[in-house]
Formats: structure tokens, C-alpha cells, sequence
């Protein structure tokens, strides 16, 4: 009993973590299941001068809060996302392809995949990348610019919108791409703060499609969408870590 106790207790304060970090969470589950062996992929060497663009994308988040500093790094392809982050010590990936979520801790080799939502599928369409999307949905909540600047020597526009929740403050670049450089966000129910910055934007590298499947040797628990939120709704206990980027599973 002591020993189930203490291990609620440690996956109370992750998800304590995680939330300062800014995530939106939702539980996890375990069970089994093979990946598939990837065939076999090449990437031809990069011509001499400018070579075409690739639709990928990387960047590097770093949150702050009043936790201390997570830093997550994302990559994606067309509408498949992998993402990285170590939160207590713990490496956390997410993957997301055009119909499957998964979720694991690559220190322990265990995780889920989930069938996503129809409605998420089919927002894919609306995204110009699997990440990295906080102007559209800020302006879906009614955000409305409140002016121009530099950041980081880029121009930038200055978004923000105030309601019950709190607070939301973005900048983003004044270019149709809409990267944010910079997100705050105030929780009035908490009363904290936290900041997140994303660093080193880059377009057109690489990537293998197998970059965007789970490691050989991982234990995943398949579940189907309806499986997982009835599941969620029991307050059944799912899997070693939490669904970090909900929107990509149930839609916004």
C-alpha cells in the first residue's frame, strides 16, 4: 500500500510539471504492440546552391515557470510530429502521424497509441504544420493585435486576449507564416505565470519517414479513440505519461 501510495504521489507531481509547462494534459495507457520494421529510406545528398524546400520544420521550446525551465524539441513532416522533452529526469516522446497517437517514456520503453479523433484528422488540413499553431488558436478564442515590435531582431505582431482563464500574449512574426517567437500565458485560477519562447526556427531539413515511428523494443498498448476516452472518463489509470498536445488527439 505504501508503495501504491508513493507512486500516486510521483505521478501527481509530474503532471504537476507538466501542467506549468503549458501542456494541455490527458492520461495515458499500457499494453503491447509492435512497430512495424520501416523499409528502407534514403535522402539524397543536398545539392550545391539553395536546395528546394522540404515541407519540414523544427524548433526549440523553452518554457519558463515558476517549476524552473522545460526545454521540448519538435520536428514534424507533412502532418506527422515528433516531439522530445525531459521532465524529472524523464524522456518523454510524442509521435503523431495521420491517424495513430503515441505517447511513451523512452527510459522505461513503455507507452500507448491511440486511434486520434475524426475531428482532429480532419483539422489537419487547417494546420500549416503540426506545431507551433498558438496564433490560430488564439485568434479562434477571439485574440485581436494590440500593436508591432522586434524580438530576437525580427519584426513581429502582438497578439493578446484576456478572459475567466487569464491571460494570453503572443508574438508572432509579421510575415504570413505567423511563427511564434514568444507566448505568455497568465492562469488567473492559479495565479502563475509562464512563458514560453521558441528558439532556432528551421525549414527544409531532411528527415526520415522512420524518424516518425517508435523505437524497436518499446512496449505500446494499442487503444481505439472511444477505448480511450471511456477509459479517461473511469479515471482508469493509463500508461507512464500523459498526453501532452490533446488538440492533435481530440481536435479543438
Amino acid at each position: 500500500m505504501a508503495n501504491l501510495r508513493t507512486g500516486r504521489r510521483d505521478r501527481r507531481w509530474l503532471l504537476t510539471l507538466l501542467a506549468m509547462a503549458g501542456v494541455v494534459l490527458a492520461p495515458l495507457s499500457a499494453a503491447s504492440q509492435e512497430s512495424p520494421e520501416p523499409a528502407p529510406e534514403e535522402v539524397s545528398p543536398l545539392p550545391k546552391g539553395k536546395p528546394p524546400e522540404m515541407n519540414t520544420w523544427y524548433a526549440q521550446v523553452l518554457a519558463h515557470s515558476p517549476v524552473g525551465i522545460n526545454v521540448t524539441h519538435f520536428w514534424s513532416k507533412d502532418r506527422k510530429l515528433r516531439a522530445e522533452t525531459v521532465i524529472a529526469g524523464r524522456r518523454i516522446v510524442t509521435i503523431i502521424d495521420e491517424t495513430t497517437y503515441y505517447a511513451y517514456d523512452l527510459l522505461v520503453r513503455t507507452g500507448i497509441a491511440v486511434q486520434r479523433s475524426k475531428a482532429a484528422i480532419a483539422q489537419d488540413a487547417e494546420r500549416q504544420r503540426p506545431f507551433g499553431n498558438e496564433y490560430s488558436a488564439l485568434i479562434r478564442q477571439g485574440a485581436e493585435s494590440i500593436g508591432r515590435d522586434q524580438l530576437g531582431g525580427r519584426d513581429v505582431e502582438v497578439f493578446q486576449i484576456t478572459d475567466d482563464r487569464g491571460r494570453r500574449k503572443l508574438w508572432v512574426t509579421d510575415d504570413e507564416r505567423r511563427l511564434p517567437l514568444r507566448v505568455f500565458a497568465f492562469q488567473r485560477s492559479q495565479g502563475r505565470e509562464m512563458t514560453t519562447d521558441y528558439l532556432n526556427w528551421q525549414r527544409g531539413i531532411p528527415i526520415l519517414n522512420a524518424f516518425f515511428l517508435p523505437e524497436p523494443g518499446v512496449d505500446i498498448a494499442p487503444l481505439s479513440y472511444e477505448e480511450y476516452v471511456e477509459k479517461q472518463s473511469q479515471r482508469v489509470p493509463l500508461g507512464p505519461v500523459p498526453v501532452l498536445y490533446s488538440d492533435m488527439l481530440h481536435g479543438y
